[in-house]
């Protein structure tokens, strides 16, 4: 029987991202990070009652899951998720009208939804996530959130549809900016796919 689930390749080449992200940094975070998650994921929900459900629906009973199946399995989606934001440095547009709209009512300007997102990123304590985040009722938070939680899951503090994120453990920037966070956080936009962004705002 093959395994549930899969690596897919990313949507870019492992240099595309360059000099933002650099190409070592990209395999090793995909080819080896996210490999790893995968694999220990499949390894967790064979044989089990678990095996066999989407990650969406495993996230809706997080509470119950087994450490290893809710930590592999929120690496897994919050990666997936991450690749599908991104595009090389120069094609990344703008937000739409209607998410501009959004994150002007809501934090004052683009300019000023940028800085509060890295605040959160650079505030992560340790390993985690910052994410932008649709609720319920169509307002916008951010938040950070630990090691592979995400706001899918019913054990996180704020839930609803993810817009955007950025990963923030080390594996993502250390080779690139070492301990450098902030330096990171502010050089990602150069490579954020708004179009992606607007689509899930929007859909």
């Amino acid at each position: 029987m093959s395994a549930p689930f899969k690596l897919d390749p990313l949507p870019f080449a492992y240099d595309a991202l360059e000099p933002v992200l650099t190409t070592e940094a990209m395999e090793l975070h995909h080819g080896k990070h996210h490999q790893a998650y995968v694999d220990n994921l499949n390894k967790a929900v064979a044989g089990t009652e678990f095996e066999g459900k989407s990650l969406e629906e495993l996230f809706a009973q997080a509470s119950k899951l087994p450490a290893a199946i809710r930590n592999n399995g929120g690496g897994h989606w919050n990666h997936r998720f991450f690749w599908d934001l991104h595009t090389t440095p120069g094609n990344n547009s703008q937000p739409s009208a209607a998410l501009k709209t959004a994150l002007d009512s809501t934090f004052g300007s683009v300019d000023n939804f940028k800085a509060e997102f890295e605040k959160a990123g650079v505030g992560q304590f340790g390993s985690g996530w910052a994410w932008l985040v649709k609720k319920a009722d169509g307002s916008l938070v951010i938040t950070g959130l630990p090691n592979q939680e995400n706001p899918l899951m019913d054990t996180s503090p704020v839930q609803g549809k993810p817009i955007l994120v950025n990963d923030v453990w080390e594996h993502a920037y250390y080779l690139t900016y070492r301990n450098r966070r902030p330096e990171y956080l502010s050089k990602w936009w150069q490579v954020l796919n708004w179009n992606k962004v607007n689509e899930l705002f929007e859909g």
